[in-house]
């Protein structure tokens, strides 16, 4: 499955799994640019406009 990143958030709402190389513990909001860095190289995409687009997505869902 292809899903565009305009429908896409970051959250840490797995909070026993942590990405890697945090492994092992509380997974934290600090570690989301391990998510995003992970998501860019998915997406071939840079950090920067995976990080723009997610917080659009997230501003649009939470209606700011």
């Amino acid at each position: 499955m292809n899903i565009d990143a305009s429908h896409l958030v970051l959250e840490t709402d797995s909070p026993y799994l942590a990405p890697h190389p945090k492994r092992g513990k509380r997974n934290e909001s600090s570690y989301l640019h391990y998510i995003a860095s992970k998501l860019a190289e998915v997406k071939g995409k840079t950090i920067e406009e995976i990080s723009e687009i997610t917080t659009s997505n997230a501003l649009k869902l939470y209606k700011f």
